[in-house]
């Protein structure tokens, strides 16, 4: 199994990353602080006014280090990437089963009922740890909700009939992901101090998230959307062309799809945890003009590391039967996905969470 190397995700503005020989320097106001060996790298992150030389680009090229370019809030800008790896027999493969319907479908059912599932988990998980009975029943209501969806979308006959199926259940899951926040908040009915809480979510809201916890989830997404670009691109598939995702310029459809199996026990539990746990402040957060709320420098370095702590932990893969840390889980499900595209499995053995 390959070994999980690190993510340097750069966030200090104004910081200018060079080569030093094998090394990835990184200066601030002109003075070094940091060299890493480009060996112990997958990747790296640049976070909002932060460069990179020529030659650190052609060294991170020739070492197959992926470097992402993105906003100050985990907005995709760009991605520098070496040669592509792989078979190219794989990628027409590829492009063949995202053509055809009926080729797609299988892998699409079995993205969204991992999707919902894995969401239920979630949900079920949270139901024992509450303490209170009204949130607790919610809870379940919710994941038996998604029971029967995820019967239906087993069943689906269509990869637009499937699509439905995955819009319901995202809607009846984040219906109930605000009862899942255990900070002492306002009760109902008096609604309207409630959604005056620091952390109430009234539901999903993106570009630009409404609240705090909505920022919160667009930026731990960011984040695992970059692992999961990095780990299609290893094994030499195209993340740009996926099978639940339509095609859309600067869209990477495949990483999303592989993002609805994973964003519940991965993003979202953990975003949770910061929240419960009281590891992100309410006062971490700005409000723009528009309305958006942003993370605070702070409040991201703070995400950031909890993440990267968060892949260190070790869980057992339904499929491998072998302990793994939750950072290599892209890159196995990518590789999966691969052998399946190729033929290599009956199907794509998607991650369940237990």
């Amino acid at each position: 199994m390959r070994k999980l190397l690190n993510v340097l995700h750069v966030m200090t503005q104004g910081a200018y990353l060079h080569r030093d020989g094998e090394t990835v320097a990184v200066k601030i106001d002109g003075v070094q602080k940091l060299r890493l060996p480009v060996h112990t790298l997958e990747g790296l992150v640049c976070w909002g006014q932060v460069s990179c030389s020529p030659p650190l680009l052609s060294l991170c090229c020739e070492k197959g280090v992926g470097i992402s370019f993105v906003t100050e809030q985990g907005r995709f800008l760009a991605r520098v990437q070496g040669p592509v790896s792989g078979n190219v027999l794989l990628r027409r493969q590829q492009y063949r089963m995202a053509d055809g319907g009926e080729l797609a479908l299988p892998c699409v059912r079995t993205v969204v009922t991992s999707k919902i599932a894995n969401s239920r988990v979630v949900l079920l998980r949270a139901a024992r740890e509450t303490g209170d009975p009204g949130r607790e029943t919610s809870l379940r209501g919710a994941a038996n909700r998604l029971s029967w969806i995820g019967l239906d979308a087993a069943r689906a006959a269509t990869v637009d009939e499937a699509r439905g199926h995955e819009g319901l259940a995202a809607q009846t899951y984040f219906g109930a992901l605000d009862n899942m926040i255990t900070l002492p908040r306002p009760a109902p009915p008096d609604l309207l101090e409630a959604a005056k809480a620091p952390f109430y979510f009234a539901g999903r809201s993106r570009r630009p998230p409404l609240d705090r916890v909505n920022a919160l989830l667009s930026f731990v997404y960011a984040l695992l959307r970059h692992d999961i670009e990095s780990a299609l691109e290893t094994v030499g598939l195209d993340p740009a062309v996926g099978f639940l995702h339509a095609d859309r310029p600067g869209r990477p459809s495949l990483a999303l799809d592989m993002m609805e199996e994973l964003r519940s026990v991965l993003a979202d539990r953990l975003v949770l945890t910061l929240i419960n746990r009281r590891q992100v402040q309410a006062d971490g957060f700005v409000a723009q003009d528009g309305g958006g709320i942003l993370l605070e420098e702070a409040t991201r370095k703070a995400v950031v590391a909890a993440w990267q702590t968060r892949k260190q932990e070790e869980i057992e893969h339904p499929f491998l039967n072998e302990r793994i840390p939750l950072g290599l889980v892209p890159y196995t499900q990518a590789l999966l996905l691969a052998r399946y595209i190729r033929g290599g499995l009956d199907g794509y053995p998607a991650f369940l969470w237990r």
